[in-house]
């Protein structure tokens, strides 16, 4: 177990509520933007309701809050302390403005943000300012923008960074295998990048606590698994509910031994080549008898001497290759090739310290064949014992928050539950089962498919005998009652960062959608289509070839619309595409917020446990890369 050390400072259980309660009296007025379906969105007339301002005045504000947000691309301090500092290049800038209406109106309307930046970092209660009193319509998008960023996770302070809890967690200092080995080589590069940081993290965990033994939910196709494994040697157990991902997970855990293989049989050829060279220079020395021999070498300079020695017995090796041999064996505290009692019996691999089934067996041809000591044959089944429980098993089983890990998992021990991007509501029983069990010292949990999450205040007069929901799980959101909606938990799975860097939205196959439900509701009476088009926009050569496929898709008489018609509609309405892209704008803007308070959610129950030691958000991952990146992690008191 690593030596105790002081985790970072969260923000306590009381701070929490306290942002928790500043974050719904925003989301009442703001939640119907992310709750509209954009297929209903002409249909219902949506932009009428909700936003009382031009899509063109919608659109130039947010482009041009995300060209000064992609400005300042390193800028990741809280709002307020930005926002002070932004206030004095406003003045600035009033100096160097002397002439123009635009330049003037531009300068105010930044001044004014930023007067509005220091009185919402102090408290979000003048909603007048962002929805009509009376019609409850948007009425300023600069506002709006202002307080969607002051909720994200980001600038309410309650984000751990990860750097910070890595050097308190001390981090794994062991000697750790595969360290150039490239992820990108077997995974995408998004999940090469999940997978790298997470395993960091989890592994530094791990040893904070000295244990062995980690339990991955919803395991998927055994990427962190089976890299959790490989490289740090720990005894992973990878639980999914689907058959095909365990058996998948295991044909490529067995591919991805082979591609680890590759890394360390070279390694493992250059190193016995080098004890057998080396022991050969020893038995040569020990022979030499001749005065003149020995005085030669004597008379060498170290250097010479080292030079006459690599020439002499390693000649096939470049020095960079020595270099990095002799690294491995000091590294693994190998004698180093200086001194005298190195024998060939005293030298062994890197693939000595992988898990006894982490590489596919090699063919005898390939390795040098040596007569193995009786010294070296106990240390390799002293070795072998011992890795035989750094292993990946991937196992099929549908969790829920009152599965029994014991009737899983047979020698289960204290160990540590992960989840990399778990769906819907494995995400919340992760957490319940981290609480329930005495074992399982540790949990991190990245979810994801907030959409899926079941909520219990969704529908209240249907019966229901679930007992354990989705969302809300805290005590304040279960008293307040509170629900999001499936359509306002959809748009939280919008991304952001990958918007603002130019990954935009599909405006053009949503409004072929929106177009689509208003042509069934006129022509077939149908209001309410429950069922999905899926990716037919993809395979449409246009909006009328697009109509047609979903027609028949959706089991509907295709003879009832002539093209004439369809046409009709697509000119009606492709004027007033910029409403639905400026809509979609504010959902993307207003993710940040409902994912806040989902996680807030997961870390103030968490807060409530009374074996929960420390518990924190953490950013892991890049969000342009990976949009779900905040981990959940949670502690129990250390004995």
């Amino acid at each position: 177990m690593a030596a105790s050390c002081s985790l970072p400072v969260t923000p306590d259980l009381s701070t929490l509520r306290a942002k928790l309660q500043g974050l719904l009296q925003f989301l009442r007025k703001a939640l119907p933007i992310s709750s509209a379906h954009t297929v209903d969105f002409y249909t219902e007339s949506v932009w009428e309701k909700l936003v009382d301002l031009s899509p063109e005045t919608v659109l130039e504000v947010l482009k041009r809050s995300t060209r000064e947000a992609q400005a300042r691309p390193s800028d990741s301090r809280p709002l307020m302390e930005a926002g002070k500092e932004s206030d004095k290049s406003s003045i600035e800038a009033n100096k160097k403005v002397a002439h123009g209406h635009r330049g003037i109106s531009s300068l105010k309307t930044r001044i004014q943000t930023k007067l509005l930046l220091i009185h919402f970092s102090l408290s979000i209660t003048d909603f007048p300012k962002i929805f009509c009193e009376t019609s409850q319509k948007l009425v300023s998008v600069e506002a709006f923008a202002l307080a969607a960023k002051y909720y994200s996770v980001q600038n309410l302070g309650i984000c751990i960074p990860f750097e910070q809890l890595l050097i308190a967690l001390q981090g794994n200092q062991k000697q750790k295998t595969g360290e150039n080995v490239k992820l990108d080589e077997f995974m995408n590069l998004k999940k090469s990048h999940e997978v790298q940081a997470m395993s960091e993290l989890i592994c530094s965990i791990a040893d904070y606590y000295g244990i062995k033994q980690i339990i991955d939910l919803g395991s998927g196709k055994g990427y962190l698994s089976s890299y959790l494994s490989l490289k740090y040697g720990l005894k992973v157990y990878g639980i999914d509910s689907s058959n095909t991902n365990t058996h998948g997970a295991q044909e490529r855990n067995r591919k991805l031994k082979k591609h680890w293989s590759v890394y360390y049989t070279r390694s493992k050829l250059d190193v016995n080549e080098l004890a057998l060279k080396m022991a050969k220079e020893k038995k040569v020395q020990d022979q030499i008898k001749n005065k003149g021999d020995i005085e030669r070498v004597c008379n060498n300079s170290p250097a010479n001497q080292e030079m006459m020695f690599t020439s002499e017995f390693l000649p096939d090796f470049s020095s960079s290759v020595i270099s990095n041999i002799r690294k491995q064996m000091e590294n693994l505290h190998v004698y180093s090739h200086r001194e005298e009692n190195l024998c060939f019996e005293n030298a062994f691999s890197l693939i000595d310290l992988l898990p006894i089934n982490a590489i596919e067996p090699t063919s005898s041809s390939q390795i040098p064949k040596r007569k193995m000591s009786e010294a070296n044959k106990e240390r390799r089944k002293t070795t072998s014992k011992s890795n035989e429980t750094y292993i990946y098993s991937p196992l099929t089983s549908f969790i829920t928050a009152d599965s029994e890990l014991h009737d899983i998992i047979k020698d289960l021990e204290d160990c540590l539950m992960v989840g990399l991007h778990t769906c819907g509501d494995l995400a919340p029983n992760t957490l319940r089962i981290f609480t329930s069990n005495s074992e399982i010292k540790g949990v991190c949990s990245v979810g994801c498919c907030y959409h899926l999450l079941s909520e219990e205040f969704e529908n209240p007069h249907e019966e229901c005998t679930q007992e354990k929901w989705g969302f809300p799980m805290c005590h304040y959101l279960k008293e307040e009652k509170w629900c999001c909606g499936r359509n306002a938990r959809m748009s939280a799975c919008l991304a952001l960062e990958r918007v603002a860097v130019g990954q935009g939205l599909p405006t053009e196959s949503l409004f072929y959608r929106a177009v689509l439900q208003d042509i069934i509701k006129d022509c077939y009476g149908i209001t309410k289509c429950d069922q999905h088009v899926g990716k037919i926009y993809s395979k449409s050569l246009s909006f009328l070839d697009y109509v047609r496929k979903s027609l028949k898709k959706l089991g509907l008489d295709e003879s009832k619309v002539p093209e004439k018609v369809i046409t009709d509609y697509y000119e009606k309405y492709k004027p007033r595409m910029n409403e639905l892209e400026a809509f979609n704008m504010l959902k993307v803007v207003l993710a940040p917020c409902i994912e806040t308070l989902i996680l807030l959610d997961r870390l103030c129950y968490l807060k409530e446990q009374e074996d929960t030691a420390w518990s924190a958000l953490v950013k892991l991952f890049d969000p342009v890369k990976s949009p779900r990146c905040y981990a959940v992690i949670a502690l129990k008191q250390q004995h």
